[in-house]
């Protein structure tokens, strides 16, 4: 049984700042999330203010309401992805507040909390246990890449994105529940907090890993998550993206990884990196295409993220895409992502066959 846990959002929960609790209240197995600490959305359902879909987690305006109200938390999780990985100026104070009430914090930023000696005392006094899960590893703990990854037969199937915060742990996720459903043993190799948040298995935090050894993490996840599950399918779950400059991921993911097969996630709507304009116009999907191409990869399906879109735009969108590069269009919040399924069915079978 996994452990109570509640979210803090320091008031960015509707801001793409709060991925981490929005992965969070879509689905763990590490956690139960039993409330979310965001003052501006209080009093409402977190799953209705995430999508519209309620999921019987209620929102707080602070953390004495939530823990007056709530049975049995053991955890508060620093539940935002802050550029950089700073913590917002008001999170201190509730992570104390949360480490009073006798609640062990788990910490996905840059910003370590087992740094700060106040918060450490606390812990110790209280009784609760700082853990900052960005921490990078020591280096007896790190792989460096050998070429083993050429001994998977499996498909590898790697989600990248045309930007950051478009959703591609959210499709990775929901592609590897659509192939459990059709006996189709899918595993996901995480790449960020939010993964290990959630419980996946196998994987690393790629941008608190050394470079050097960046793809031998990454080789190391996919051949032993390999080995010891029998996947059928593995799904890399993508960063940033080729060309964002404020970090630039993904050809590890096809160099490296091996990945030779590409699910791209595109927002039609945004115009710049990151919303903004001085990081430059993100590129067309058609030049994205042609890029991953460049690397001995093939992109088998686009999928839409469709903030700021009316549900008449992003059918729309759908549309104009699908006819625009013949290959599967999935909306994986409004439908799902099951067209996808016939191309991972044919992939795994011709992989059997070899």
């Amino acid at each position: 049984m996994s452990a109570n846990a509640i979210l803090l959002t320091d008031g960015l929960l509707t801001t793409t700042d709060a991925k981490t609790a929005h992965g969070l209240i879509r689905g763990t197995d590490r956690y139960t999330v039993t409330g979310v600490v965001d003052a501006p959305t209080a009093g409402q359902d977190a799953g209705a203010v995430l999508d519209g879909q309620s999921r019987g987690i209620p929102i707080f305006s602070s953390v004495q309401e939530a823990l007056s109200t709530l049975n049995q938390v053991s955890y508060a999780i620093v539940a935002v992805a802050t550029s950089g990985g700073s913590l917002p100026p008001n999170m201190l104070n509730d992570i104390k507040q949360c480490l009073q009430g006798g609640l062990s914090v788990v910490n996905g930023l840059h910003e370590f909390l087992n740094e700060k000696p106040d918060l450490v005392a606390l812990a110790h006094e209280y009784g609760g246990t700082l853990m900052d899960v960005r921490r990078p590893k020591q280096r007896h703990e790190l792989h460096f890449w050998t070429g083993e990854i050429n001994e998977i037969t499996s498909p590898i199937i790697a989600i990248m994105g045309t930007d950051c915060a478009l959703g591609k742990r959210t499709t990775a996720r929901l592609i590897q529940e659509a192939c459990s459903r059709h006996n189709l043993n899918a595993q996901m190799i995480y790449t960020g907090q939010t993964g290990w948040l959630q419980g996946v298995s196998y994987g690393f935090i790629f941008d608190s890993t050394l470079n050097d050894f960046v793809s031998g993490e990454l080789e190391h996840a996919l051949v032993s998550c390999w080995r010891e599950t029998g996947a059928d399918v593995l799904l890399i779950e993508g960063q940033a993206s080729l060309r964002n400059p404020s970090g630039p991921c993904g050809a590890e993911f096809l160099v490296s990884g091996n990945a030779r097969h590409v699910v791209l996630v595109h927002a039609p709507k945004r115009t710049y990196y990151d919303h903004i304009p001085a990081w430059g116009p993100i590129r067309s999907v058609e030049s994205e295409i042609e890029l991953i191409r460049c690397y001995g990869s093939s992109v088998i399906a686009l999928a839409l993220n469709t903030e700021a879109c009316s549900r008449d735009e992003a059918f729309a969108f759908q549309k104009q895409y699908a006819d625009q590069l013949g290959i599967p269009v999935l909306l994986p919040l409004e439908e799902g992502v099951m067209p996808l399924l016939p191309i991972i069915q044919a992939l795994t079978a011709t992989a059997h066959a070899h």
